[in-house]
């Protein structure tokens, strides 16, 4: 039985982890980078240990600190989050070495859909449809060109390691094959030490459709229904909401079954995410699957009302899932905005630095998974996610007006954050009418960016003249010191009388 969990991860994932592990009567065990030390996560677990100096490379993707960390403060299992080691396979056989319990699959199954190429032909065995393209590695340029034209154009070169848009190019002219091949295998190469590519047909107008899916150690798996995730900038997400405003109850039936099928076919255990690629005919195919939970996870357990970090520890202790497929439906509409601390008027490049102030949003349906707090300093070697903003409503409509509510109430000072930005989304009528796909945002640049702002000589006018509206104020409210003690608040209320005399 699990008593003690480390989160080998940081910041709000960190914290939504423990927060779970809380309400279980389990104990949690932070690690932390030197960088990280005064972190939200530290002080919210129970205990807490160095793993290394500030960069992840020699702190948080280093097994042996995490291993010894875990050792030390005795825990149990290991909870990965996402990102970092999540979804390394040599991870989780270590910590089955070492005697502790990996709260995610195998490293069968981790490997089997980490690597595209294998997984496309895994899924192939499974009959869960594909997208068309190659399953082998390119090696043989001549080769891949042939294999172009038989497919068609536009095709997609993609890492089979890769993820995050890495490692990926659009071909859509045949003179592009080779620049596009050479420098997909250049970037693989870099990022994760594998220049193996493939080729897949590009799909126009394509939605990002993924399905969230629960399998114990007892052959049991079940979904919990899908995410639009089709709001991205550079192949990274943006914005999710459920139910997709594509879907429609057949096909989801259709697409969950087949999720299913996925994870069946390489034994999964834990959560997971199936994704798929559609089309605007809802042709759908799969695309990938994360081994690990999502960072949108909170829209999936807000309309279906299922705590899924609950449910992987619940797993990982070798319990069967208490839930079924006919126990489970979708009540409203969630909708996630992920908060970066980005510059859009530059480029979105990250934004480091002291947070000032910061009022987070509150109200009804409002959800908020964030790590930073005033006085806090963000630093500069980890990804720039600070929070995520999580609504729900009755209808779609009435979840857009309250994310544009919590965005307005959602202030930070000190640093450039990405929230202006979403807020204009949620008034693009393609959003609010449910008509986007992956292209949405360089479809509609020039109103996402190109937001009007008061040229320099209105800000001074406007300045000056609340200066002078202050002093005003200051003069005509002005009452004595009383230094004879009590309330001064009285003497200015027998002022005010004795004015309306």
């Amino acid at each position: 039985m699990i008593k003690k969990v480390l989160v080998a991860n940081r910041g709000e994932i960190a914290i939504r982890v423990m927060r779970s592990c809380r309400e279980m009567g389990i104990q949690s065990v932070a690690v932390f980078s030197e960088a990280d030390r005064t972190s939200m996560h530290v002080r919210y677990a129970d205990e807490a240990y160095c793993i290394g100096p500030s960069a992840s490379n020699e702190s948080y993707l280093v097994i042996d600190n995490i291993i010894e960390a875990a050792k030390k403060s005795k825990v149990d299992a290991i909870h990965p989050g996402y990102g970092f080691l999540s979804e390394n396979a040599t991870f989780s056989d270590r910590c089955k070495k070492e005697g502790i319990i990996f709260i995610g699959p195998s490293s069968h199954a981790i490997n089997t859909m980490g690597d595209k190429i294998t997984a496309r032909k895994t899924m192939q065995k499974a009959n869960v449809p594909v997208v068309p393209g190659t399953t082998e590695p390119i090696q043989d340029l001549d080769k891949a060109v042939a294999v172009i034209k038989e497919i068609g154009l536009p095709v997609m070169i993609k890492a089979s390691a890769g993820g995050g848009g890495k490692g990926m190019r659009l071909v859509m002219k045949e003179e592009d094959i080779l620049p596009a091949v050479s420098s997909s295998k250049s970037e693989a190469k870099a990022a994760f030490g594998d220049d193996s590519v493939y080729i897949e047909k590009y799909i126009n107008s394509p939605h990002h459709i993924e399905f969230q899916i629960l399998a114990d150690n007892h052959g049991n798996c079940i979904h919990l229904f899908e995410r639009e995730c089709s709001v991205q900038r550079r192949h990274q997400k943006v914005i999710e909401e459920t139910p997709s405003p594509v879907m429609t109850p057949e096909v989801r039936d259709e697409m969950g079954k087949y999720a299913v099928a996925a994870a069946k076919a390489v034994n999964y255990s834990g959560a997971g995410t199936i994704e798929f690629i559609v089309d605007d005919q809802l042709n759908y195919y799969f695309l990938e699957m994360n081994t690990r939970l999502q960072v949108e996870h909170p829209i999936t357990e807000r309309v279906v009302g299922v705590d899924l970090v609950k449910e992987q520890i619940n797993i990982a202790n070798n319990e069967p899932l208490s839930l079924k497929q006919e126990d489970l439906s979708q009540k409203g509409h969630a909708i996630e905005c992920r908060i970066y601390a980005e510059d859009p008027e530059n480029n979105f490049m990250p934004n480091p630095g002291l947070i000032k102030h910061i009022t987070e949003p509150l109200g009804l349906g409002v959800r908020h998974d964030g790590y930073v707090y005033k006085g806090y300093e963000i630093p500069m070697y980890y990804d720039p996610l600070i929070s995520k903003l999580i609504v729900w409503a009755p209808t779609r409509t009435e979840a857009i007006d309250r994310m544009k509510r919590a965005l307005y109430a959602y202030k930070i000072i000190g640093i450039k954050t990405s929230i202006p930005f979403l807020n204009r989304i949620m008034d693009v009528p393609a959003f609010r009418q449910g008509k986007y796909n992956t292209h949405f945002i360089q479809d509609n640049e020039e109103f996402l960016l190109n937001e009007e702002k008061p040229s320099q000589k209105l800000k001074d006018i406007a300045s000056i003249a609340a200066f002078f509206s202050y002093l005003k104020k200051l003069e005509k409210h002005q009452s004595p010191v009383n230094l004879n003690g009590g309330s001064n608040w009285k003497t200015f209320g027998r002022k005010k009388s004795l004015e309306r005399l």
